[in-house]
């Protein structure tokens, strides 16, 4: 599967970034994720793909377990949807699906680095591996 993770806004610091690089690298035997930063509602508009299952992460979005979470990741791949938008930050974007890493508002690159870690762990539960080392 494909994730594009698109964060809207203000630019994230570098020990994000630095936590991003490294969940990036364990979730490419995977998937193949990515990080895309945007600055403004109208840039990520631009770049988003109509073919893509769109799903926004926000504080009043539907919370879920990480075995949940593995779950739907199971069945989004099992149903044919392998290209996956996860936009963060955003109010116009039309969306397929609202998920909260938190009813608490947050920094966006914390919720960038959340997000990769929750897709991580869910890619553990689903092949049945451990998630600590």
């Amino acid at each position: 599967m494909n994730y594009k993770i698109y964060v809207v806004g203000n630019k994230i610091q570098k020990f994000y970034t630095d936590g991003i690089k490294e969940y990036v690298k364990r979730l490419s035997r995977y998937c193949k994720p990515s990080l895309v930063p945007v600055k403004n509602e109208e840039d990520l508009l631009k770049k988003l793909s109509p073919k893509s299952y769109k799903i926004l992460i926000a504080s009043y979005g539907a919370q879920l377990s990480s075995e949940e979470l593995a779950s739907k990741i199971n069945h989004l791949g099992v149903s044919g949807k392998s290209d996956i938008a996860i936009i963060i930050g955003s109010t116009k974007a039309n969306y397929d699906e609202c998920l909260a890493i938190s009813p608490m508002e947050m920094d966006l690159g914390l919720t960038a680095t959340i997000l990769f870690e929750q897709i991580y762990r869910a890619y553990r539960i689903i092949n049945n591996e451990p998630y600590h080392k």
